[in-house]
């Protein structure tokens, strides 16, 4: 995984960007808001893609291309989600909450950074709201415990800090091996146990890392409906977001971190994965009866080349 963080990192520095749109604005606060990010879905959607693939909007999602959905290994994913017997499932989520955070802000660096004319990718008129295409838009609760619509990028500086904030925090995340309760001393759960109760996390952990897995899955969300395209398939990174995607949704759908409503605006690429192999059969994924609908896409996606803007047409 390293190497992959490099190439992306090398791709992104080496990678010059035109024709952008105006720079965001400030940030936003300077502080996150008091208030978390509510612990549901806060989503507004118009529709949902659902019904007959002949019914969904046209064009298709690019990502939705048989060419672009690759990823940049083969191999079963699951055996980097699947926690090791030895290890204690609130240690497991642990990691895994840490890990993901650190991989999905390498892509985010890709849209956020400045380009040496001081323009960003990602910014309030590119992307005025934070979004999954047009049926899903996200809201953030301010300190009032109001929920508003900010550009994507303030409610993801504002997600980043957030999650930053907790993952920090020593009574959320605890590092002191002293609160650590042996297996040994604990020969039968109590009564009141919890996820991760045995390695010294609170009894809220489990729902706070819930609440990150659901905020960085909008920011996935975000780059595929919004930014797939542009830069991602344009640096040659789509397969390396194809994959830390594929990472995420099994070890979130794994460990019970997500919900099927929670990421139904990436259904249709999860079904697709599921249709062609790459996942295992999961219930939490893909119920069966999608996956008939899901091979059907394969024939209808257009062809990768009508869906790029630079790409050369021939007579």
């Amino acid at each position: 995984m390293s190497s992959l963080l490099s190439g992306i990192n090398a791709r992104f520095r080496g990678a010059g960007r035109t024709g952008r749109s105006p720079g965001p604005g400030p940030e936003g606060p300077s502080q996150p808001p008091s208030a978390p990010p509510p612990p549901g879905p806060a989503t507004t959607a118009s529709s949902s893609i659902d019904g007959p693939v002949s019914s969904w909007p046209r064009p298709l999602p690019a990502w939705l291309n048989r060419a672009s959905a690759k990823h940049i290994v083969k191999g079963n994913f699951m055996t980097l989600s699947a926690r090791p017997k030895t290890v204690e499932p609130g240690e497991w989520i642990a990691h895994q909450v840490v890990e993901h955070y650190r991989v999905l802000w390498n892509f985010v660096r890709v849209i956020h950074e400045k380009d040496d004319d001081g323009k960003t990718i990602c910014n309030r008129t590119t992307c005025p709201k934070m979004s999954a295409g047009k049926n899903h838009s996200y809201t953030w609760l301010n300190k009032n415990h109001e929920a508003v619509e900010l550009p994507a990028y303030e409610y993801i500086t504002l997600m980043q800090r957030w999650i930053a904030g907790k993952v920090d925090d020593i009574n959320v995340f605890p590092t002191d091996p002293a609160g650590v309760v042996s297996y040994a001393a604990e020969s039968a759960p109590a009564e009141d146990d919890w996820v991760g109760r045995r390695s010294g996390f609170p009894k809220e952990f489990l729902g706070i890392c819930r609440t990150i897995f659901l905020q960085m899955f909008r920011v996935y969300a975000h780059l595929f409906w919004d930014h797939f395209l542009e830069p991602f398939y344009h640096l040659n990174l789509e397969k390396s977001l194809n994959s830390c995607f594929s990472h995420f949704i099994l070890t979130a759908t794994t460990l019970d971190l997500l919900k099927l409503e929670d990421i139904e605006p990436m259904k249709p690429l999860i079904d697709l994965w599921a249709a062609d192999g790459t996942f295992p059969p999961s219930p939490r994924r893909t119920p069966t009866l999608m996956l008939s609908r899901a091979r059907s896409l394969w024939s209808s996606a257009p062809p990768l080349s009508s869906l790029l803007p630079w790409a050369i047409q021939g007579p």
